[in-house]
């Protein structure tokens, strides 16, 4: 079970998260591409550091929303979405052939990635941009009770598909992730992080937030590291998938 993180959303004298710290404990770096956060340094610092470490570095495009961190859905038609996915792709790929490299796969940021989720048409339009931009360049969405319709509509793109959980993150009945703000959205307890990690590892799925067992398969991990508590649940997750490989 990979682990990944969203990276490099610092911008100009503005500094978010432990990027140092953060990168030689995952698997995957979901770098932003400029439209919710980070700038042309900042990119090309976090694939850098990225490639220091040996992480996949993943592309984390957004609608273009700096002031709102691309937490808010605006309204776009099909053409813009798929433009505004190639230019931020576009970016962050440069940033990787200056170093060497090259965008692994993509994460959709914020409310992009909840917009498409819930339309399938929106859905189909990302794994189009994806498909002309590069027909190799996985998508990642986050595992739901929908996944293998899901997964069915971005594969009729060409597209391959990763799957996404959350450790941290408790979910609804319908393997939604329950919204912020309600009470319990977020685990805090580190004990409960890491049973979360290992069930998604070793079982293929997690109990929601009322005990009902749902049946998501997940590819990655997503973990955060914004706090020195994050970083030590990242590695406690790392220390107990560790101890409970086959």
């Amino acid at each position: 079970m990979k682990l990944n993180c969203d990276l490099g959303e610092s911008y100009g004298a503005w500094t978010m998260g432990q990027d140092e710290a953060v990168m030689p404990l995952i698997d995957m770096a979901n770098v932003a591409c400029g439209f919710h956060a980070a700038d042309p340094v900042v990119m090309r610092k976090t694939v850098a550091l990225a490639l220091k470490h040996g992480v996949e570095i993943g592309a984390h495009p957004s609608y273009h929303d700096l002031a709102g961190f691309g937490r808010r859905s605006i309204s776009h038609s099909p053409e813009e979405i798929h433009a505004l996915l190639l230019y931020q792709l576009g970016a962050l790929d440069g940033m990787c052939r200056a170093e060497g490299a090259e965008i692994q796969y993509v994460k959709p940021h914020g409310a992009l990635n909840n917009d498409m989720m819930q339309d399938d048409d929106l859905l189909r339009t990302v794994a189009r941009a994806l498909a002309s931009y590069r027909s190799d360049l996985p998508l990642m969405i986050p595992a739901t009770r929908r996944h293998r319709e899901q997964r069915s509509i971005i594969e009729s793109m060409g597209v391959p598909v990763l799957l996404e959980a959350f450790a941290d993150r408790a979910y609804t009945d319908e393997g939604q992730l329950v919204p912020r703000s309600q009470p319990g959205a977020v685990h805090t307890d580190p004990e409960t992080i890491v049973a979360q990690a290992t069930s998604f590892a070793h079982e293929q799925g997690v109990s929601s937030h009322t005990g009902q067992w749902l049946d998501l398969p997940a590819d990655s991990l997503c973990v955060h590291g914004d706090n020195e508590a994050a970083l030590q649940a990242i590695v406690a997750i790392r220390e107990a998938l560790a101890k409970s490989r086959p």
